[in-house]
């Protein structure tokens, strides 16, 4: 799997994985995003930012996940009982598998690969959230060493904080 930066010119494509992710998720009720979130608007500024990444694989154009990179938390990270306290570290926010591609490892390979590639870069942790009551991701976070470090209670209700030093 590579990595690949999202352009302006993929935004229909990358909105319209997020809308198919966010109507499977809804079937398998799991209700922590919808029609407000992530939202075009957020892809946009994401793409702006040069913060959007695709995973890819064989060099196909066409992405099989979906992420963002940076620096961006909302308070509640603040208080977090972080493992790795100084600035080397990245934040993983939106990620998503496309839902033709999911249930086949892909979550796993895309954060594996984020991880190795931050790691090339000096970075020291990687945080993120996840919804509590996701259970395919808590169990990939789990089984990829992700740990809890806090709580957040966000408008679809609780998240919890983890991070992993790499």
């Amino acid at each position: 799997m590579e990595t690949k930066r999202i352009y302006l010119t993929d935004l229909e494509e990358i909105a319209e994985i997020y809308k198919d992710v966010v109507e499977n998720m809804i079937v398998n009720n799991i209700l922590q995003w919808d029609e407000l979130y992530p939202c075009k608007d957020i892809i946009r500024e994401d793409i702006i930012k040069e913060q959007m990444y695709a995973g890819i694989i064989n060099n196909k154009i066409v992405s099989v996940s979906v992420f963002v990179l940076n620096k961006e938390f909302d308070k509640e990270y603040l208080e977090a009982q972080w493992e790795y306290k100084n600035d080397k570290f990245i934040i993983l926010h939106r990620i998503c598998v496309k839902v033709k591609y999911q249930n086949n490892g892909i979550g796993t390979k895309t954060v594996e690969m984020i991880e190795d590639n931050m790691k090339k870069k000096g970075i020291k942790s990687i945080r993120l959230d996840a919804y509590s009551k996701n259970p395919y991701s808590l169990k990939m976070y789990k089984k990829l060493g992700y740990k809890k470090v806090g709580e957040a209670d966000w408008r679809k209700g609780l998240f919890y904080i983890f991070e992993k030093v790499i």
